[in-house]
Formats: C-alpha cells, sequence, structure tokens
C-alpha cells in the first residue's frame, strides 16, 4: 500500500517493487499506468509510455520533493540526492491531494 500518512489518503492498494534490470525499464513494458516504486539517482523519462503519470520523488523520510504530473516523451529532473521514485497512474496526485512535503509511507 502507498499511503499519504500527512492527508490521510491512499495513492495506490499495491505497488510494483522494482530493483535491478526492471528498474530500468519501468513502465515501458506495460500497457496502461500501475504503482511502480524504484530507486534511481539517473532521472526519470518518458519516452516510449502510451501514458502520462503521475510521479512522486521521496527523500529518505519519506516526504515528497517532486510531485507532478509528467506526459508522454518528456523528462523529469531533480535533485539527485533524492533516489525513491514512486510511478502513479496519471490523476492520482489531485485526486488525494498529495503535495510537496507530504509524508508518504510504502
Amino acid at each position: 500500500m502507498i499511503r499519504n500518512a500527512t492527508r490521510n489518503t491512499i495513492l495506490a492498494k499495491q505497488y510494483a517493487l522494482e530493483r535491478g534490470l526492471g528498474k530500468l525499464k519501468g513502465l515501458l513494458r506495460r500497457n496502461e499506468a500501475e504503482p511502480l516504486v524504484f530507486e534511481t539517482r539517473l532521472g526519470i523519462h518518458t519516452f516510449f509510455l502510451k501514458f502520462p503519470i503521475d510521479l512522486l520523488i521521496l527523500d529518505n523520510k519519506g516526504r515528497v520533493k517532486l510531485a507532478k504530473t509528467v506526459r508522454q516523451n518528456r523528462i523529469a529532473v531533480w535533485n539527485p540526492i533524492f533516489k525513491t521514485v514512486v510511478e502513479l497512474p496519471a490523476g492520482t496526485l489531485l485526486t488525494t491531494g498529495t503535495k510537496l512535503g507530504d509524508k508518504i509511507v510504502l
């Protein structure tokens, strides 16, 4: 479960935790957005995705440092000191009210 503890909302009931080669492909091999969590400092792109996604970058305490919807064929850049990435179906941030500084619990 991915939960916004600050707003007491559920962002996803289930999610995939990707490691190794799985995180390199992320959602690229999927036909629809699914909640996905992985760690990287290399950046995120949405080239070749068939759908937009909501993107969260978390600090080491689970606080949101970046929250935005990213359309297809874009690059999302952030400070590489933050490594936890949460990819969600587009619209999740809006419907849950998730904002910068919120505490996310995985």
